[in-house]
C-alpha cells in the first residue's frame, strides 16, 4: 500500500471534522498547525515502515541495468533447478583447489587479476602482476575503501558471488576435482569487495545474505543467477524467493 493510500482515511476525517478554530486566532495560525499535524503524521509513518519507496528505488538507480539483463535474469530464475533439502555437507576449501590459480594462462594469479580489473588506478610490481595498491568503489557497503598490499591487505578481499560451499551443497560435489579448479577462478564469479562484508556474507546464500548497499541487491541477484544458471546449480525455495524479490527492485534502463 502507498503512502497517499495510506493517508486517504486520515486527510478525510480531517476534512469532515476539521480542527476546530479557537476564538481570536488568526486564520493562518490554525492553517499552519493543521499543516504542521499533517506533516506529522508523515513523518510518523515513513519512521514507521523502514525504508521508504523512494529511496529504495533511487539507490537501486545508482546500479541501472538493462531490460535484456533483466529477461535474462528472469529467465535463469525459471530455469534453475529448486532442491527440497540443505544440499549434501563435507564441504572443504581444498576441494577446490590449491587457492588462486593461472586459469587463463596470462602469467598472473586470478585474484591479482580480479584486482587489475576491479580497482580504480592499479598498481603493479615490475613483474606485472602482483598489484600493490589501488582504490576499490566497493558494490557492496558502498564504500570507497583504499587498498595496499601488506597488513592491511584483507581490507579489500575477492568474494566467489555463489559462495564455493553453497555450489558444493548445490551441485559441485558432483564435479571432478579440475572443473571445480575452474569454477573457483572463474571471473564471472568473482568480485574485489569490502573485506568485512566478505567476511559478513560467509558461505551465504541469497536467502540469508544479500548486499547491505540495497541499490546493488538486483545487480548482485543476476550475477548468482547467471552463475547458477551456467553451472547448472540449484537453489532452495527461500533462496529462489530472495532472488526474485531483488529482481523485483530493478531499475531498467533502455538497452
Amino acid at each position: 500500500m502507498d503512502l497517499a493510500t495510506m493517508l486517504a482515511p486520515e486527510l478525510a476525517a480531517h476534512a469532515e471534522h476539521p480542527v476546530p478554530a479557537r476564538t481570536g486566532a488568526p486564520p493562518r495560525v490554525r492553517d499552519a498547525r493543521t499543516g504542521a499535524w499533517v506533516l506529522a503524521l508523515v513523518v510518523a509513518l515513513l519512521l514507521g515502515l523502514g525504508l521508504p519507496w523512494w529511496q529504495g528505488e533511487r539507490a537501486a538507480a545508482q546500479h541501472p541495468v538493462t531490460a535484456t539483463d533483466l529477461a535474462a535474469g528472469r529467465a535463469a530464475l525459471d530455469r534453475v533447478a529448486v532442491r527440497t533439502g540443505p544440499g549434501p555437507g563435507g564441504y572443504e576449501r581444498e576441494l577446490f583447489g590449491d587457492g588462486w590459480v593461472d586459469v587463463d594462462g596470462n602469467g598472473c594469479g586470478t585474484r591479482d587479476d580480479v584486482l587489475v580489473r576491479d580497482l580504480t588506478g592499479p598498481v603493479v610490481d615490475e613483474d606485472g602482476c602482483v598489484v600493490l595498491a589501488g582504490t576499490l568503489d566497493d558494490p557492496y557497503t558502498g564504500a570507497v575503501v583504499a587498498f595496499a598490499r601488506g597488513e592491511r591487505s584483507a581490507d579489500v578481499q575477492v568474494d566467489h558471488v555463489v559462495a564455493l560451499a553453497d555450489a558444493w551443497r548445490s551441485g559441485a560435489q558432483a564435479w571432478s576435482a579440475p572443473a571445480r579448479t575452474a569454477f573457483a577462478n572463474d571471473p564471472a564469479n568473482l568480485l574485489a569487495v569490502d573485506g568485512p562484508a566478505n567476511q559478513d556474507k560467509g558461505a551465504s546464500d541469497a536467502s540469508a545474505w544479500l548486499p547491505p548497499e540495497v541499490g546493488y541487491r538486483c545487480v548482485y541477484a543476476l550475477r548468482q543467477l547467471r552463475v547458477k544458471d551456467a553451472y547448472g546449480l540449484s537453489v532452495t525455495p527461500a533462496e529462489r524467493d530472495a532472488l526474485d524479490d531483488a529482481l523485483d527492485g530493478c531499475v531498467v534502463v533502455p538497452g
